[in-house]
């Protein structure tokens, strides 16, 4: 009897950490997006698969959407499912500065409850396909004074474990995964919630950040040093993990990281330097030129371009066609979920980014 048991309940489980995977299908182009109603509709929605609308919040520990408008946004971004059906809309919660409440309302069994019922009355009422949660970051620090503890951890698992028991098997269920490796050993019980998700939306960017005072490759695919941050390494040790590469989708960056006072040594490259803001890719064209004195260089290492301005010693990185089309090659080859990217009303409408990413899927 208990043998019979025993054999029932590993194939109960093994059945389950098969049920959400992307098995036999081609990759994923999955786009976040933070417009309106109006600008998605300059866009190449055909070559997309999922648009993760950025952001819902937690208001009284139940996912809300902001504002009438953030309605009429949704509602709209559903309603373009009828013309592509391979379409998904997601709903993300949090975000950068979005999950302030997250580790507390998270703390407690009542909590996640409360929170899960709540994800699946919005998604029902806006007809959406999932949710994608966005807590950066549990068990580590995020954004300077919001609250993270160690419990976090096994929080996440609980939560992502109601959330898949409320909303059943037909919703989607992501989360963006920091890019970063004290993120992958602290932040998240892989083999538990693994199971349980579609996919693994990994930031595998911002890998060198605006707290940063030293240059860097902000998105490499490959990694330059044993000890430097990149999409591979991330990929790698999910995979020894045990993550299935169908639930791995890695992320491309639509924007530079720009720095300042970067002096002329190794073209501003691993430089100290004076994080500012940068560039949208739809600006890369007017602002990267010889004439405003920027010269651009490829690292054939790390797959990853930079530019450097010696009259201004002002550095940047960021991901551009080649290292996109790159990246979407490294998909195709270690077979993983898809490619996404932060996020679309950065890329140009036509021939850009998004552009750049489906040629090179649909090539044989």
């Amino acid at each position: 009897m208990k043998q019979t048991t025993l054999i029932a309940l590993f194939l109960a489980c093994f059945g389950l950490s098969n049920t959400f995977a992307q098995k036999n299908k081609k990759m994923d182009i999955i786009a976040y997006y933070t417009g309106d109603s109006k600008l998605i509709d300059e866009y190449e929605i055909n070559k997309l698969n999922q648009i993760i609308f950025s952001f819902c919040h937690l208001k009284d520990g139940k996912l809300s959407v902001d504002s009438a408008k953030d309605s009429v946004t949704i509602k709209h971004l559903v309603s373009l499912k009828s013309k592509n059906p391979q379409l998904k809309i997601v709903l993300s919660l949090g975000g950068w500065g979005g999950c302030e409440p997250c580790s507390e309302a998270f703390s407690t069994a009542e909590g996640r409850l409360k929170f899960a019922k709540s994800v699946k009355e919005v998604s029902d009422y806006f007809k959406v396909d999932g949710l994608d949660l966005d807590w950066e970051y549990p068990a580590i620090e995020g954004l300077p004074g919001h609250l993270y503890q160690t419990v976090d951890k096994p929080n996440f698992t609980e939560l992502i474990k109601i959330l898949r028991s409320t909303l059943g098997k037909k919703y989607e269920l992501s989360f963006a995964a920091g890019g970063f490796q004290k993120y992958l050993d602290e932040s998240i019980d892989w083999q538990a919630v693994t199971p349980l998700v579609n996919r693994i939306n990994i930031m595998s960017y911002d890998l060198v950040n605006g707290y940063s005072q030293v240059t860097g490759h902000h998105t490499p695919l490959y990694s330059t040093s044993p000890n430097e941050e990149s999409t591979d390494r991330a990929v790698t040790f999910l995979l020894k993990q045990g993550v299935p590469a169908e639930k791995l989708v890695i992320g491309a960056a639509f924007y530079t990281r720009t720095w300042i006072n970067v002096e002329d040594i190794n073209n501003g490259l691993y430089q100290a330097g004076k994080h500012v803001e940068g560039v949208n890719y739809k600006d890369y064209a007017k602002t990267y030129t010889e004439a405003n004195g920027w010269k651009y260089f490829w690292d054939d290492k790390a797959k990853a371009p930079y530019w450097y301005n010696a009259k201004n010693k002002t550095f940047a990185t960021s991901d551009d066609i080649k290292s996109v089309k790159a990246k979407t090659e490294y998909v195709k080859a270690k077979k993983l979920g898809g490619i996404m990217f932060w996020e679309l009303t950065l890329d140009s409408p036509k021939n850009g980014m998004v552009n750049a990413i489906y040629e090179v899927k649909s090539a044989k």
